[in-house]
């Protein structure tokens, strides 16, 4: 789960220095919105598989 996120972010902040190597300016506004957003997006993502598990029918072992 979070590791996905963690690789993510460093591809990102990577590319962002890669991109300012070559004299272009990027604002860090937009990089903060975009890891900001993407960690709102996986707490949503836990939180309804957390719920979706708490759906699931419990069956009770069969007596034989």
């Amino acid at each position: 789960m979070f590791e996905m996120l963690a690789l993510s972010f460093l591809i990102m902040v990577g590319f962002t220095l890669v991109i300012e190597g070559f004299d272009v300016h990027v604002p860090k506004g937009y990089i903060y919105f975009a890891m900001a957003f993407s960690v709102a997006v996986e707490m949503l993502n836990i939180r309804l598989r957390k719920r979706q598990q708490a759906k699931k029918i419990k069956l009770n072992k069969s007596i034989s």
